[in-house]
């Protein structure tokens, strides 16, 4: 027998189904994918570490960095202009007080002193020359004026007399007054000729020679004068460190420091204090002066650190300093990641007042509490801190549970009341 072919009708009713089949099948698939990513989004809790709070000594650091330079050192620049020719020290050198490092050519210098002195010998004898003619108008004056008086010369006679008295005592005050200036030029020529050698102003060692022999140097009359080397006393060291204006109020005098040296791998040296600027480094340019990226410097002020312990230190050496500036005992304490920031509670929100809008509101320093399977997040109140803890001042208890990490949880995951998993599976980090 022949099959009947299907009719029109039956073929389409049968592509109908299917469709309708296959549309069922993928909703159904859909379905199940969403229902089993929701229950494993719900299921999948944040995992956290916890600690209890404690108690601990804590020393408040200020981390510096600068330079190791002498606490006492001299810059040695003529106050005479000249040729240089003696310089008998070299770089390193020790030198004793009083010993010759310097000696500039002296030929100008005492033809200057030899010329002083004639003038000033010419002036005492102009001098002694007023003096005695000074001598004879009195004697003339007092022998005319008793002739005067007896009447024996005519009164215009005895007016000449006078007169030249006055004029006698008048050019002995002025040879006076070209002595004295004669005696002042030359004390200035001695001087300078006694300025071209000079001599070691301390005990000390040469840190720095910048000129050499037979070089034209000038002398301070000239600006600063030619800087030809350094002296400075290398058994009394200290660090001088760049500290920023937050920090710079905590910094008192004879506070401990502890110091490490770059070119003293693993040692740490004792300190202490010695010296707080005044005025930050930049208070002498003009103000609002910009570095060279076309930003504002941010202000900075030198301390000095007097270095307690002895090594062979040299002037510039790199060196990091951490200032204990202030001690705590026996407080409360958290781990630093525990710390964090948080905006208030919506009931904490201002309210407008006058018509005008509440101020921005701030975040808080919060630390979110173990509450049974749950985190409780509860604002705190620190102080000061080291490396490792901040000091709790109020909000917490002692023994209370905490969530110490990991960092991603405490800086973002974690809001209050939110159920968590604790144990050892929280990711770790500061």
């Amino acid at each position: 027998m022949t099959a009947v072919p299907p009719s029109k009708t039956q073929a389409r009713k049968r592509r109908r189904r299917n469709r309708w089949i296959i549309g069922g099948i993928v909703a159904v698939v859909i379905a199940v994918g969403v229902w089993f990513q929701y229950f494993r989004k719900t299921e999948e809790l944040v995992a956290v570490e916890t600690a209890k709070v404690g108690r601990r000594d804590l020393t408040e650091i200020v981390l510096a960095n600068g330079r190791i330079q002498p606490v006492t050192q001299v810059t040695i620049n003529p106050e005479v202009a000249g040729e240089i020719i003696e310089l008998p020290v070299k770089e390193g050198q020790q030198v004793k007080k009083g010993d010759l490092i310097l000696h500039i050519k002296p030929d100008n210098y005492l033809a200057q002193k030899n010329s002083a002195e004639a003038t000033h010998m010419s002036a005492l004898a102009n001098h002694e020359q007023a003096q005695a003619e000074l001598d004879k108008a009195e004697a003339d004056f007092k022998r005319n004026e008793e002739l005067f008086k007896r009447k024996l010369i005519a009164e215009n006679v005895f007016a000449d007399f006078n007169t030249a008295l006055a004029l006698a005592r008048l050019r002995l005050q002025n040879s006076n007054h070209l002595a004295n200036q004669a005696q002042f030029a030359l004390d200035q020529a001695t001087a300078d000729l006694t300025k071209t050698t000079i001599v070691a102003p301390m005990d000390g060692t040469v840190t720095r020679l910048k000129s050499q022999l037979g070089e034209r140097v000038l002398g301070t009359s000239f600006n600063m004068g030619t800087e030809i080397l350094t002296i400075a006393r290398l058994d009394e060291m200290e660090a001088r460190v760049d500290i920023g204006e937050i920090d710079i109020v905590l910094i008192k005098e004879d506070q401990p420091v502890r110091l490490e040296v770059d070119s003293f791998k693993n040692r740490k040296f004792k300190g202490t204090v010695s010296a707080i600027a005044n005025a930050s480094k930049s208070s002498s340019q003009t103000q609002g002066s910009t570095s060279s990226s076309g930003q504002q410097e941010a202000p900075k002020f030198e301390v000095k650190i007097r270095v307690l312990d002895k090594e062979a230190f040299r002037p510039g050496m790199s060196v990091s300093a951490e200032i204990e500036t202030r001690s705590r005992q026996n407080v409360l304490v958290v781990p630093i990641q525990s710390v964090t920031t948080r905006l208030p509670k919506a009931g904490a929100t201002p309210a407008k007042t006058d018509g005008k809008p509440a101020a921005p509101i701030k975040p808080i320093e919060v630390v979110f509490v173990r509450d049974g399977d749950k985190v409780k997040m509860v604002p705190v109140k620190t102080g000061i801190s080291d490396s490792d803890y901040f000091e709790i001042v109020e909000g917490l208890s002692e023994g209370q549970e905490i969530v110490t990490g990991g960092y991603k949880a405490i800086s973002k995951d974690l809001e209050d009341g939110k159920k968590v998993k604790f144990g050892g599976d929280a990711k770790k980090g500061k």
